[in-house]
């Protein structure tokens, strides 16, 4: 049935309602095998199945109706069965998201939502979890806040990283009593959140949590969250470790510094970049001379130095990010783009998608040309980011 592509979907209906849940799994399979708009309904009906593999597999198919490629990257793509159990291996790496131009529907986000609850699975409530942030379903932040109160570790987690994609600041004062769990890698993605959701209201307990780490990941993450909330207050905090002898507490200080905005910080981060030898620390005194005034394009300057760092595999989503931040200020906006045509191919791709996450439609020009490049490669990414800007910023 599957074979007959969407044609084949009203004879798979009925065994979607099977007493075996084997036959409703198969029938899951083919619905994401099939695929297009005919299979979301019954993929999104199976969420609510009483199998866990049928909802992992629903919920990772109805994923990847809207970024396609999910099937294979998520939990279905490592899913075995051993008797009754379902073996999976979960990954960390969880930075899919889809385009802002990309809108799912509601009933989609709603069933998922519901789903973090309702499982019986925890496997399967965290798995749905994961969805809802690749698929920034701001709908259902009630239900991903009411699921931690299950308190389970990984279903947690995987909440706080859907709360960074949906990037929601109202969530932040929720979740603040986390930033003390005795869990490491919760209390670890809790001040990574707190501090990405850019709250006010979160100044005061993320420096709490500085000054109570119990350890120094949890005093370099802490460091990194109050960095990210620009507030005068925290100045003391940043200076005291502007010359710390150790790197992430470097470049949390200059990150701090330069979101507060004051010219007359830009030559001590200048001069820090200079004699820097970490690369951690050093691409941090970049992006805050950068910020902070020193915008030119020289080839000893911290703006050029971030641009050219997008060559390098290791530092280039460090780069990348702040180069986000970065673009948002005028002067930066008109330092790269005059030079964005003799870029590499590879600071073009990156360039693509700094401007197209941007929200700034000056940038449209720059995209437009990237359009036009011979390098096909390159054109596409520069039309599919053209897209997003003109979402972000209609």
């Amino acid at each position: 049935m599957a074979k007959e592509g969407a044609g084949g979907i009203p004879k798979l209906l009925p065994y979607a309602q099977d007493p075996d849940a084997e036959v409703r799994r198969e029938v899951v399979r083919s619905m994401v095998a099939i695929g297009g708009p005919a299979s979301l309904e019954p993929l999104t009906q199976a969420l609510s199945d009483s199998d866990e593999e049928v909802q992992i597999r629903a919920t990772d198919g109805v994923v990847n109706f809207y970024l396609p490629g999910y099937w294979e990257s998520g939990l279905s793509g490592t899913m075995k069965r051993a008797g009754t159990r379902v073996l999976s291996r979960w990954t960390d790496t969880n930075d899919q998201v889809i385009p802002g131009y990309v809108e799912v529907r509601p009933e989609v986000v709603a069933a998922l939502g519901k789903m973090t609850n309702s499982s019986e699975s925890m496997v399967a409530r965290a798995n749905a979890a994961r969805a809802v942030g690749v698929l920034r379903g701001k709908a259902a932040l009630g239900d991903l806040v009411q699921a931690m109160t299950a308190k389970d570790g990984k279903l947690i987690y995987e909440v706080l990283i859907a709360f960074e994609k949906i990037r929601d600041r109202g969530v932040a004062p929720k979740i603040h009593y986390l930033l003390r769990d005795l869990d490491e890698k919760v209390q670890l993605a809790a001040l990574e959140t707190v501090g990405l959701l850019m709250n006010p209201e979160s100044v005061a307990p993320l420096r709490e949590a500085y000054e109570r780490a119990r350890n120094e990941r949890v005093r370099r993450a802490a460091l990194n969250a109050v960095a990210l909330i620009p507030d005068e207050g925290s100045r003391p905090l940043f200076m005291a470790q502007l010359d710390s002898p150790d790197e992430y507490l470097r470049a949390a200080a200059a990150e701090g510094l330069a979101r507060l905005g004051k010219a007359e910080d830009e030559v001590a981060l200048r001069e820090r970049f200079d004699k820097e030898v970490k690369m951690r620390a050093r691409l941090a005194q970049a992006f805050g001379a950068a910020r902070l005034g020193a915008a030119g394009m020289g080839e000893f300057d911290a703006l050029r130095y971030l641009v050219n760092t997008l060559n390098q595999k290791a530092w280039k989503g460090m780069a990348e990010g702040y180069l986000v931040e970065l673009v948002r200020v005028e002067a930066v906006r008109a330092a790269l783009m005059p030079v964005v045509a003799q870029s590499t191919k590879t600071e073009k791709l990156a360039l693509a998608q700094v401007f197209g996450r941007s929200g700034s439609r000056d940038l449209e020009p720059a995209l437009e040309g990237l359009a036009k490049d011979a390098d096909t490669e390159v054109a596409s990414e520069a039309l599919r980011n053209l897209r997003s800007l003109r979402t972000l910023a209609p």
